[in-house]
């Protein structure tokens, strides 16, 4: 099967690959009563029935720095990679407009298997939606206490109320290196494109097509139910982050069991 090597490359074979995948996973299960079809018969099927599409817009940051607060190292240096869950994360905002005002959406991500673990919604984007994203996150997941959790250098990330929120979980704080360059933190940045397309670009809607109440309520069963336990995703083996994280701690009782 040909490798997609470019992450951000949301194109017509990014989806055939993300469809063929899946398909090996069905397989795997010994779900499919027939013989698994090529790659080039699964984009060629897509295409006839109208499943690929080009996404039209690109994601852009939106918090901004400030200059004097201080600083923590970048302790990722763009390895979005991790041996394990709850090691290693990387946490971002992203703005949304809606009928009635804009909503703002924080999430943090593991990067072991793409997992949303916390996320939190707000019509401002203030330091405590980024408190409330990390409070969110190791309420749910108690063992990210101790991981590294990047973020740009906002200054919701750099703020006195956020600090107090890292000492408080004993979380390690990294950050883009200086200049705020957006590939330090890509792999947030796209996450949010891929929601974005899945939920309002591929299906020709926006999300000014609804109130901040539906679009919570959208944006919450995307991670929480479809993302975090049905979507493939191709760069964490053509699985569910659920599933990828089932599997390691199946494998992590068996080694203890033996």
């Amino acid at each position: 099967m040909r490798k997609i090597h470019n992450e951000d490359e949301c194109n017509d074979s990014y989806g055939c690959v993300r469809m063929y995948q899946a398909l090996l996973l069905k397989n795997q299960e010994g779900k499919l009563n027939c013989e698994l079809p090529s790659e080039n018969t699964v984009k060629k099927v897509m295409k006839e029935i109208g499943l690929i599409h080009t996404p039209r817009r690109k994601p852009h940051g939106i918090t901004k720095e400030d200059k004097e607060a201080r600083k923590s190292d970048d302790l990722i240096k763009r390895d979005f990679t991790s041996d394990k869950p709850n090691e290693k994360a990387v946490t971002d905002i992203t703005e949304m407009h809606a009928k009635d005002g804009k909503l703002y959406l924080s999430a943090i991500f593991d990067c072991y298997d793409l997992m949303a673990v916390g996320i939190a919604m707000d019509t401002n984007m203030k330091a405590e939606l980024a408190a409330d994203t990390l409070e969110n996150a190791c309420k749910a997941h108690p063992d990210l206490k101790g991981a590294i959790i990047h973020s740009d250098r906002g200054s919701q990330y750099t703020s006195s109320l956020y600090r107090k929120s890292i000492a408080q979980y004993n979380i390690r704080q990294s950050m883009n290196s200086a200049g705020g360059r957006c590939h330090d933190n890509a792999r947030c940045e796209s996450m949010w494109a891929r929601m974005k397309e899945e939920l309002f670009y591929s299906r020709n809607r926006d999300s000014a097509d609804y109130t901040i109440e539906e679009l919570k309520s959208m944006i919450w069963r995307y991670y929480m139910s479809y993302w975090n336990n049905r979507r493939i995703c191709s760069s964490i083996g053509g699985m569910p982050p659920a599933v990828k994280r089932k599997r390691y701690f199946d494998n992590l009782r068996a080694a203890s069991a033996d």
